[in-house]
């Protein structure tokens, strides 16, 4: 990185400065380092190991390696050594064209210890390149007669190369008539001209062939070579001369347009063509030449334009008086204007900013403001100042610059853009002022969240809607601008019913529109609540939440369902429902009689039910409750009423409009259980069947249950066998339920009735020793009793084991004495 002395007695302090500079360097996270253009890949630039204090058994360990970031690696770092070397043939011309110094960076990570190194390496110059010409033959038209001395620009060479290696000396050869001479440009750059150092005379040579070398500074030197061809052009004697070499004028700024400021003249010795002069501006600098007019044939320069002082205090012009024979004289006028106090202070706007963001710090430059006042004295002094009510302020910045900065924070949505009047005054009496307007907009920051139009929402939605219906909008806005503003909707999760939320309902990310997915049952699902997010687009995002409350509202959508009279094998009969009664003929009125239960699955008013006895075979014998379902006597049976009533009521809901349902009653009014029987097997027969033929289907009946009975009894007798044989249980003499009377239980398939005002469940097993006896309450209740599980054992009444396949099913409902005194008597 350094180099030594050259002399001995320095070497030492020389490398001891290296190593400071090196240590100082690496603590400091940078190491430098210098290397040629153009050397072979693999090449040493660095021992970075060492220059960072790495041990080379731990440099594997430590996990040293380059950083990739994208671009093209020009350097390598080698695992074992820890050296620094060229990934690549490294060309300086190509990486730093316009650059003096050329400089490449690359950066190593030290994983271990999470550290990062910048490393810069500067590519020094080789004399890789020639000088070069844009053009390599130039050809120039000379008159004879031009004057030695006279000079002529000539093309610069260019080389890519830097310092001693570009372009350092030309040199002319070809020609004794013709020398070089090279002038020092602005940047230090070499430009050539050619200089006439004898009189040409085209008799001689109508043609002189020069070449002009340019060099380098390198070591070995390169060049480069043009050649030029200079024409001699025939002879004219005399060129036009001015009276004046510079020409001076003086005018005030107020002077009238159309004057003539001064002419220009100039003499040609010789006679005809060649001693006719025309004048011609040569060189127009500034606006001269909108201001000034030049006449060709008298050498006249009038005014065309106003003067302004403050636009232009001094102009320049050069003049050219040529003859007819292309010879030529050139002089120049500096024409100065004097000043005239006429003019306001002049700001003009140097640099401003069209935006800034709302969280620029307070201080932050927004403009930067050039005042003038092109007036002397007093009238010149100028005093800035801000209109009043902005967050902004003027600062005095350099000589006639201000600084327009920003007083404290901005907020964009308080004021979105700013128009700042700058204003300037002079000190002349009256003051003459002017005004800067600085149109500033304020960007955005995404420093809102989301703002809901409500606290809360919620909407009532009719159950059995159509899926993809419209439930509500939500509606959310955000203070911000453009993306940051940008407000998307999204609901969180949830579930509902066990199923997630997003299956019931979804929202419109960009109208905040909740639809329902699905279509909803009241009887399922009566409320859903949910949260609805709005994020803006910024970043990071904000977002806000709220909640929407989803009521189902009730439709009457469901029928009164009947649950007693239970639903009857016979419903291919025509009949929704059917239940048979039994009622003796000696009921009192008013005597209930059976009670029909019904539920609606519906709410409120759509599940208020009423019971209405729309069709009987005796319309005036009986009634029904209308809100309580039971059906009693309206009067006392007579003998002329049939013994088979029956009875068809109509339970309704008060929904809009009304559903309703049926219920068949069969009042069966009888004696005794013959004529019960009797009465049952007519309803059983098919109208206008003989009654020889019912009588025939009786007997088979009978038979047929008999023959059940015998082999359950034989069933029953070898499965209490096998249990003798194998516990020896007690004897089957049990069986009979002790201490309740036969009389208080009759039955038949299909036909209930209740003895007492209480009812009786009775449950026998196969195993004689197990009963169950369970008394419930009144049976004016409006809960009917619960009907045994399928899989326990049906209930076997009465004492007398030959009834049980008769009365096993029989259940009666009674409300008074002497039925049962009837019943006991059949």
């Amino acid at each position: 990185m350094c180099a030594a002395g050259r002399r001995w007695g320095r070497r030492e302090r020389a490398l001891l400065w290296c190593v400071l500079v090196a240590a100082w360097e690496a603590a400091w996270g940078q190491l430098r380092y210098s290397l040629s253009e153009e050397m072979p890949k693999g090449s040493f630039v660095g021992d970075v190991a060492k220059d960072l204090g790495l041990e080379l058994p731990a440099l594997r360990d430590s996990g040293v390696r380059i950083l990739d970031r994208g671009r093209t690696q020009y350097f390598a770092l080698h695992g074992k050594t820890g050296h620094l070397v060229t990934a690549e043939r490294i060309d300086r011309e190509q990486l730093c064209r316009l650059v003096e110094q050329c400089v490449l960076r690359c950066e190593v990570i030290v994983e271990g210890e999470m550290q990062v190194y910048g490393i810069e390496v500067e590519i020094t110059d080789i004399n890789d390149n020639a000088p070069s010409f844009q053009e390599a033959e130039t050809e120039l038209r000379m008159s004879e007669m031009t004057a030695p001395g006279s000079r002529f620009p000539l093309a610069e060479a260019h080389d890519p190369d830097v310092g001693r290696n570009s372009v350092q000396s030309y040199a002319l050869s070809g020609d004794e008539h013709f020398s070089l001479a090279v002038q020092a440009g602005p940047g230090g750059d070499q430009r050539p001209e050619l200089v006439l150092a004898k009189a040409l005379d085209r008799e001689e040579a109508a043609f002189h062939e020069l070449v002009l070398r340019a060099s380098d500074g390198g070591e070995p030197a390169r060049t480069g070579t043009a050649r030029i061809r200079v024409a001699v052009l025939d002879a004219n004697d005399n060129a036009p001369v001015f009276s004046q070499a510079e020409y001076t004028v003086r005018v005030p700024e107020d002077v009238p347009v159309g004057s003539t400021l001064v002419t220009l003249t100039a003499t040609d010795a010789d006679e005809g063509l060649n001693g006719d002069i025309k004048y011609s501006l040569k060189k127009k600098k500034d606006m001269a030449w909108q201001i000034f007019d030049l006449e060709s044939e008298t050498g006249a320069i009038t005014l065309v334009r106003s003067l302004d002082f403050e636009e232009g205090d001094s102009y320049e012009l050069e003049v050219q008086a040529h003859d007819g024979g292309g010879l030529s004289d050139t002089a120049r006028i500096a024409i100065t204007v004097t000043d005239v106090n006429d003019n306001a202070p002049e700001l003009r706007v140097s640099s401003a900013l069209s935006a800034i963001s709302e969280d620029a710090p307070s201080g932050t430059v927004v403009a930067l403001l050039h005042v003038q006042d092109r007036d002397s004295g007093a009238n010149g002094e100028v005093r800035c100042s801000l209109d009043g009510g902005v967050p902004f302020r003027l600062e005095k910045s350099f000589e006639d610059y201000y600084r327009v900065v920003t007083a404290r924070e901005l907020d964009r949505e308080e004021v979105a853009e700013y128009n700042v009047t700058v204003r300037a005054a002079d000190g002349g009496s009256p003051a003459l002022w002017s005004s800067a307007v600085l149109a500033l907009r304020v960007l955005d920051v995404n420093d809102n969240a989301p703002v809901f139009a409500e606290a809360r929402y919620s909407a009532r939605l009719p159950e059995n809607n159509a899926a993809g219906a419209l439930v509500l909008t939500v509606r959310a806005t955000d203070a911000d601008w453009g993306q940051n503003a940008r407000v998307r909707y999204r609901l969180s999760e949830g579930r509902v019913r066990g199923a997630p939320l997003s299956s019931y309902v979804s929202v419109q990310a960009e109208t905040g529109a909740l639809y329902a997915l699905r279509s909803f049952d009241y009887e399922e699902v009566r409320e859903v609540g949910l949260w609805v997010r709005a994020e803006d687009g910024g970043a990071p995002a904000r977002s806000s939440n709220v909640s929407v409350r989803l009521v189902i509202v009730d439709e009457n959508d469901n029928a009164p369902q009947v649950l007693y009279p239970p639903a009857a094998a016979a419903a291919a009969a025509g009949a929704g429902w059917a239940g048979v009664e039994l009622a003796p003929r000696s009921a009192e009125p008013g005597a209930l009689v059976a009670k029909v239960v019904a539920v609606d699955a519906d709410a409120g008013q759509n599940a208020w039910l009423s019971y209405e006895l729309a069709k009987a075979t005796e319309p005036g014998l009986f009634r029904v409750g209308l809100h309580s379902g039971e059906v009693r006597t309206a009067r006392s049976p007579l003998a002329r009423d049939a013994a088979r009533q029956s009875l068809v009521v109509v339970v309704k809901d008060h929904g809009r409009p009304a559903l309703s349902a049926t219920a068949t009653l069969t009042v069966v009014l009888a004696e005794s259980v013959t004529e019960l029987l009797w009465e049952l097997g007519s309803a059983a027969a098919a109208p206008g069947e003989p009654a020889g033929s019912l009588t025939r289907w009786l007997v088979v009946a009978v038979a047929a249950v008999s023959c059940l009975f015998l082999a359950f009894l034989l069933l029953l007798l070898a499965l209490r066998l096998r249990r003798w044989r194998r516990s020896q249980l007690l004897p089957a003499g049990s069986g009979a339920l002790r201490g309740v009377p036969a009389s208080h239980f009759v039955g038949i398939d299909g036909v209930r009735a209740f003895l007492h005002s209480y009812s009786h469940e009775v449950s026998l097993t196969a195993d004689s020793r197990k009963s169950q006896l369970r008394l419930s309450g009144g049976s004016c209740c409006d809960t009917l009793p619960a009907r045994p599980p399928p899989d326990e054992p049906a209930p076997l009444l009465g004492e007398d084991p030959a009834a049980l396949p008769v009365l096993s099913g029989l259940n009666f409902n009674s409300r008074s004495e002497d039925q049962e005194d009837f019943l006991n008597d059949g």
